[in-house]
């Protein structure tokens, strides 16, 4: 039977040819004959096609299916006939010969017509076995790997072959199968692998509909199914497929509800149940979620808590990779995460604290980009970066600085100024790679949003700050440090590559902006690069002359000079040694150092030098090259890269607009005259390293309208500058000297002091003339002197002085009549005005009498006078240390009239201590002065008043570090160990410290100095030591324990600098030299045998110290001591002395020591205490510098307690001699019982007794502050109308053995003929307050009672917190002034609990303390009243 089907006239597709085929061409062919199949179904072919079967050839087969093709393409589902008729066609299809046929044509056109067949037969799939099914999917999706060619010719059958699948969603009919599963994950893995670059948006629609409907329509994603889709996000297949990738994602986004439970399992089971097993892609769990979380978070809804569960394993390198994914999820640009999901935020930012190193270098990088993206959370990151910025590794605390610093360049908005802080913090990191990264960072932002701002005014205001605390690291020790700051200032601060104009007006405004510290430090710096040109320049020199040993010499210590000023000196010195050679060696090399060293070298010059000795010494074969690396440190110390004629022309330029008002001085943030005295003193300073680049007459001419200015400092800025840069004035500029001179000679005699002084040095050093100048000053000058009018005297005074002592041969002859006639007998010895008698200890300049003023000068003037001369043949100089000795004897009041103030007595103190050791530095009057005279000026270093020991002392330092004064003087710095002040003794550490080491590399740098050894030696201090501390005026009583405790620590303050290390044997040396004294007798009264004996007695201590620290001081020392005969007579021959001066209990005593019984009244600048019981707090700091060795036998509480009673005096910024009148009447110990191991603040500590009689003779004042001489139970003498009770001694008061009567306590006050007033020992109690200098009452009988455990709340409810504390904080007083601030930091070092510290602990823990406190009102305006408490500290104010 014959079926003839109808023919379409629609367009048939032949996708083989790609030619259409209508009715009208086609052929007409008798439909074929059916064939009976195996099964014995009749076969019924489309007609014209044939019988298909194995014995035909491939083409045949092929044009014969793709007949086939067409029709099933034509049919639709209502073609029931056709459905029917073809049914045996359809099944027949599937059979082997066709689904495993070797030619891919055949297999892609049975493809197509199987996905017709299922589309014309759905919903019902003609096939019902299941495996039937099984293999033609599995067929199908084979076939569909032709997709990846889009240039095959056969491609748009693959692309209908996908078409008709997904349209129909064939794959649906696989749910009904047992292992459908394997289907799709066959398909799925097809389909992302053919994916690529060059398929249309179509084919990628088609996989996402075929993909989609499975995921959405089933029952469920399998794992493995799962995994197809999300291995396509791994990073290595997403690199090779982007667009599996990108099918993948849009597939997740497209399915995400379906899919998130399936996702959501996987996970658990990795991370929670820690099955890996259940996945391939376990190991990748964290590149998924961080990719599934890009592509839509709502995948992981149930997944994060997992990852907070994760961050808390026991395992670091789990915790490693959590906190790296979390970093990226929660920094990523487009997170809310954070705000989502706080808990698993808080969890994240608790790994900033992980055990585990790794962990917390990973959470602090994260913080860069979560401070860029989300500035919201910087806040929540502030305090973890705060703690990691002290983190104790390196890396850490570097990759915090990097964080901020990145985030700040980004947008300086992004980081508070809290962060900003820790960044500054780490600037003095005890590494350089953190302090170099700190330093670095800082510079770029204060270059972009200061120098360029970048982002405002308020941003450049913001970062102001940094040039100064960048500057301020100079005063740094270590030269890495030095050097990066040089660094930073020519390429950020100021950079040098600008056109002089610019950068000269970023310099004015610089220099301008600064603080005092950074000005100071700025000009240190360009001293040190100044001094470095002349190294070198003088190293060029000793080429020149012809080679000898002691040319050689010369040479040597020049380089190791040099080598000292480049980073790693050891390293440092071999290249240096390397390139003197090629100095040697290359005379155009050597021509073009000379240029860049030359005073007249440009800048232009400079940098063109630099860069042709760094081409010459360049190898092209080594690529690092350490040795080019130095030179061009070198080069860059000493190439002046900032400064020339032209620069200082422009210099003065703006200086001249700044005076003529026409600057943009407001604009820059300094007013005009900030601008013109900072523009000056930088020419002043710029004077003194270039001073050939001022060589102009426009900048005369300008320095000149300066000297008329107003302003004081102004002209005597301008005065110094001539006197540096004025050598050529005269022959070369005439004109300028003929206007010079008279302003010169109007400052000298009319100007103010400091403008004399420097009007007299420039006329002696610029004119050829100078005598005639000066005599034309002098005569009229002396001439004119009337001491019945002092304010008009101190400037002539000044001017005279110099004149004398620049031109000795000239005047020092007429000056001795003026010394002796008038300075002396008229001005000195006669007391014309009567001081103001307000009790204070120390008044400002400007509140210091004229008359005093006058006094200090001409003090100052017999001081320049004997300098000039420099000879005692007319013994003058015995005269003059007689009348200074005389002075301070009698503790400034010369006439001893009782006319002149307390503040005018310590400023005259001041000068004649200044005065003598002035004297000592001169070689021919050192001899002259007696080991009495030696004593007296010692003693200023232990004055009453705070400032007199503060300035003395820094005298003394800067004396002795440039090796001025004779060795002897370094002993006064023992007698600090005495100064209540904890910042005075700190002082005094670090200055020893600074001369001992200076002394030290002297003798290692100057072969030399090994024939001055007795002068330069720092260990032979120990003799002037021993021999200034056995006259001691304190050291009456050679067996008083308490005295010898303080000896111990004057001695030990000493000796535990020189102690630090055992240099050349030096601790047995020291011992050697202590034994030796006591083979000798005291060279100051050897025939008196207590003086001996207190000798001796002192020598015993240094023993027993010496002993009792040093395990190596019994060596043999190679050195025989050499003793000063000023101060030891020769040992005797026969003489033995083998005595113990000092009991064996004394000794335990002096090293293990028992709580010293100490006074009730509060140390210096003390603040008001709680009544009762103190808050226990751990030292963390020594107020020494750490005078006490931890693992010491030495730390005695007793001895401790001068600086331990104090530790805390300076840190209520209460000026020591400020009135203070608050009287402290009792403290009562109720019980005492020690308690071991504790540690406890010193300024905690409460003793027992009431007072040593120093304690009762006066008490300590606060620094700077007014101090009063009362009676603490009585009124005030001026209300009773009594007069005022006797003055009391001026010299330490000696202790005695009683230290409870009022009759010693009076009979000490009376004044003494030796020695001067000290600064009151510390005594202080729980509740102890500096009181001005009030006196301390008996209190013997009160310190017996017992008190109830109950505490005194009497003053609680005004100054008590509510657990009795005070609630007063007053901030550390201010820090030192410049000229200190290259001396040392402030010390921090950790104190160690002592004996008495436990005590003290007893007595804080049970509260166990009475206190009472009594006001004095002298019943002035502004006077506290009666029972209302008041304490002055600096900003602050005692809540009432």
């Amino acid at each position: 039977m014959l079926h003839l089907p109808e023919l379409h006239e629609r367009p048939v597709e032949d996708c083989g040819e790609g030619n259409f085929i209508t009715s009208s061409t086609r052929m007409d062919f008798p439909s074929a004959q059916p064939k009976p199949p195996a099964d014995g179904k009749i076969i019924f072919y489309p007609p014209g096609v044939k019988e298909i079967t194995d014995k035909i050839t491939n083409d045949e087969v092929v044009k014969r299916l793709k007949m086939v093709v067409k029709t099933f393409m034509d049919m639709d589902q209502d073609s029931e006939d056709e459905k029917q008729q073809y049914l045996p066609l359809a099944l027949h299809l599937a059979s082997e010969f066709f689904l495993r046929n070797p030619n891919k044509d055949v297999r892609l056109l049975v493809a197509c017509c199987l996905a017709d067949i299922f589309r014309i037969y759905a919903p019902e799939a003609p096939y019902t076995s299941h495996d039937k099914l099984k293999d033609i999917f599995l067929f199908i999706t084979r076939q569909l790997k032709g997709l990846e060619d889009t240039k095959s010719p056969q491609f748009n059958r693959y692309f209908y072959l996908l078409e008709n699948l997904a349209w129909v969603k064939s794959y649906n009919i696989c749910f009904e199968l047992e292992d459908c599963n394997e289907i799709f994950i066959q398909l799925f893995r097809t389909l992302f692998s053919v994916i690529n670059n060059s398929h249309n948006q179509k084919v990628q629609m088609h996989m996402l509909d075929l993909m989609s409907s499975i995921i959405m329509e089933g029952d469920g994603v399998t794992q493995e199914l799962l995994d197809s889709i999300l291995i396509n996000l791994i990073p290595a297949h997403k690199n090779l497929n982007k667009q599996a990738f990108d099918l993948a994602k849009v597939l997740l986004k497209r399915t995400v509800q379906t899919i998130e439970p399936c996702i959501a399992n996987f996970f658990n089971q990795v991370l929670v149940l820690g099955k890996s097993s259940v996945s391939d892609l376990s190991e990748h769990v964290f590149d998924l979620i961080q990719e599934l979380f890009a592509i839509d978070p709502n995948l992981l809804l149930s997944v994060m808590p997992q990852l907070e569960f994760k961050l808390k394993s026991n395992d670091g390198e789990e915790r490693l990779a959590v906190v790296r994914l979390l970093a990226k999820l929660f920094g990523s640009k487009d997170s809310d995460l954070a705000t989502q999901n706080r808990p698993l935020w808080q969890c994240f930012l608790g790994r900033f604290n992980d055990i585990h190193v790794p962990v917390r270098l990973e959470s602090v990088k994260f913080a860069s980009h979560c401070l860029m993206n989300h500035p919201d959370l910087a806040k929540d990151l502030t305090e973890y970066l705060k703690v990691r910025s002290h983190d104790p590794e390196e890396a850490i605390r570097h990759d915090v600085i990097v964080t901020i610093i990145t985030a700040g360049k980004r947008d300086l908005s992004l980081v508070n100024d809290q962060l900003l802080g820790f960044v500054r913090e780490r600037t003095l990191d005890k590494r350089w790679r953190v302090r170099k990264e700190a330093m670095m960072g800082l510079a770029q932002l204060y270059k972009k949003y200061c120098l360029h701002a970048e982002a405002g005014k308020d941003a450049a205001e913001k970062v102001s700050w940094i040039k100064d605390k960048l500057l301020h690291i100079y005063y740094q020790n270590s030269i890495d440090d030095k050097l990066l700051v040089e660094k930073i200032f020519a390429q950020y601060l100021v950079p040098h590559n600008l056109e002089t104009e610019e950068r000269m007006k970023c310099l004015y405004y610089l220099y301008a902006s600064l603080d005092p510290n950074a000005v100071k430090a700025l000009n240190e710096m360009w001293k040190c690069q100044n001094m470095l040109r002349s190294h070198m320049r003088e190293l060029l020199d000793l080429h020149k002359q012809p080679t000898s040993e002691a040319n050689s010499a010369a040479m040597f210590g020049k380089l190791m000079t040099i080598a000292k000023n480049l980073p790693d000196p050891g390293k440092a010195q071999d290249f240096v040694k390397k390139f003197n050679q090629v100095l040697g060696d290359d005379e155009k090399l050597r021509s073009q150092l000379e240029l860049l060293i030359s005073p007249t070298c440009s800048c232009k010059q400079a940098d063109v030098c630099v860069r042709e000795i760094a081409r010459k010494l360049a190898n092209p074969k080594q690529p690092t090259n350490p040795f080019l690396e130095m030179v061009k440190f070198l080069l860059e110390r000493i190439a002046p890269v900032h400064i020339d004629s032209e620069a200082i022309s422009a210099l003065v330029k703006l200086m001249n607009k700044s005076i003529e008002g026409t600057a943009d001085d407001e604009e820059e943030g300094v007013s005009p005259d900030t601008a013109i005295r900072s523009g000056l003193e930088l020419l002043k300073v710029l004077s003194f390293t270039h001073p050939t680049s001022f060589h102009s007459a426009e900048t005369y001419e300008s320095l000149l309208q300066c000297l008329r200015m107003e302003d004081d400092k102004v002209a005597e800025a301008a005065i110094q500058i001539f006197r540096n840069t004025g050598h050529k004035i005269e022959t070369d500029l005439p004109q300028i000297r003929s206007t010079l001179i008279p302003i010169l000679h109007q400052k000298a005699k009319r100007g103010t002091p400091h403008q004399a002084k420097q009007a007299v040095h420039c006329i002696h050093a610029i004119f050829s003339n100078k005598e005639v100048q000066l005599a034309q000053i002098f005569e009229p000058l002396s001439r004119s002197l009337n001491a019945d009018v002092p304010e008009q005297l101190i400037t002539p005074l000044v001017s005279l002085g110099h004149i004398s002592m620049l031109a000795p041969d000239q005047f020092a002859s007429p000056m001795k009549s003026v010394v002796a006639n008038f300075i002396v007998k008229d001005l000195l010895m006669n007391d014309r005005s009567t001081g103001e008698k307000n009790g204070k200890l120390w008044s400002p300049d400007e509140e210091v009498s004229p008359e005093v003023l006058a006094k200090v000068q001409a003090i100052k003037l017999l001081v320049r006078w004997l300098l000039g001369m420099k000879n005692n043949q007319s013994k003058s100089a015995n005269s003059t240390l007689r009348l200074l000795s005389a002075m301070l004897v009698s503790e400034g009041d010369l006439t001893e009239q009782k006319r002149i103030s307390k503040s005018d007595m310590s400023r005259l103190r001041l000068a004649a201590g200044s005065a003598i050791m002035k004297l000592a530095q001169e070689p021919c009057y050192h001899e002259i002065i007696t080991p009495e005279q030696f004593q007296l000026c010692a003693l200023v270093i232990n004055d009453e008043c705070y400032q007199v020991r503060q300035i003395f002392a820094q005298k003394l330092h800067k004396a002795l570090v440039k090796l001025l004064l004779p060795l002897e003087y370094m002993a006064i710095f023992a007698l600090c160990a005495k100064d209540p002040v904890k910042e005075r003794r700190a002082h005094a550490r670090q200055c020893l410290l600074k001369n001992i080491s200076i002394r030290r590399e002297y003798i290692k740098q100057n072969p030399m100095a090994n024939e001055k050894l007795l002068s330069l030696l720092p260990e032979y201090v120990v003799p002037y030591m021993i021999h200034l501390l056995a006259h001691d005026p304190d050291f009456t009583k050679p067996q008083d324990v308490d005295q010898l405790r303080d000896i111990k620590e004057c001695l030990w303050f000493m000796l535990e600098v020189l102690m630090t290390k055992n240099e050349n044997n030096s601790h047995a040396f020291m011992k050697k030299m202590t034994e030796s004294i006591k083979l000798t007798r005291d060279g100051q009264s050897p025939d008196e045998p207590k003086a001996n004996e207190k000798l001796y007695t002192v020598c015993d201590v240094a023993l027993c110290v010496i002993n009792s620290k040093s395990a190596l001081c019994n060596a043999d020392s190679p050195k025989d001591p050499v003793l000063p005969t000023k101060f030891f007579t020769q040992p005797e021959k026969d003489f033995c002395n083998d005595r113990n001066y000092i009991s064996e209990e004394t000794r335990v005593l002096l090293l293990t020591g028992k709580p010293k019984p100490t006074g009730v009244l509060g140390a210096v600048n003390k603040p008001l205490s709680a009544t009762g019981r103190r808050p226990y707090i751990r030292s963390t700091g020594s107020e020494t510098g750490s005078n006490n060795n931890v693992n010491s036998e030495l730390s005695s509480p007793a001895g401790n307690r001068s600086r331990e009673q104090n530790s805390d005096i300076s840190e209520t910024g209460v000026s020591e001699n400020d009135e203070n009148p608050v009287r402290i009447i009792s403290v009562t110990p109720a019980k005492i019982e020690p308690v071991k191991n504790k540690e406890i603040n010193s300024d905690q500590a409460t003793q027992g007794n009431v007072s040593t009689e120093r304690g009762k003779k006066k008490t300590t004042t606060a620094a700077g502050a007014e101090n009063f001489h009362q009676k603490s139970e009585e009124k005030n003498p001026d209300e009773m109308g009594q007069p005022a009770p006797p003055k009391p001694r001026r010299g330490r008061p000696p202790k005695s053995e009683s230290q409870g009567t009022m009759a010693k306590n009076a009979e000490a006050s009376k004044p003494s003929g030796r020695g001067r007033k000290r600064a009151a020992p510390s005594q202080e109690g729980p509740g102890s307050l500096e009181a001005s200098n009030a006196k301390a009452p008996k209190q013997q009988d009160t310190a017996k009672k017992a008190v109830p455990a109950q505490r005194q709340i009497d003053l609680q409810s005004k100054v008590l917190g509510s657990d009795g504390d005070s609630v007063l904080e007053i901030e550390s007083s201010p820090g030192y002034s410049p000229s200190e601030m290259d001396l040392f930091e402030l010390c921090d070092t950790e104190d160690t609990g002592s004996q008495e510290d436990t005590e003290d602990t007893d007595l804080t823990e049970r509260g166990f303390l009475k206190v009472k406190r009594k006001l004095t009102r002298k019943g002035r305006k502004g006077e506290p009243k009666e029972g209302v408490l008041q304490a002055s500290a600096k900003n602050k104010k005692l809540p009432v």
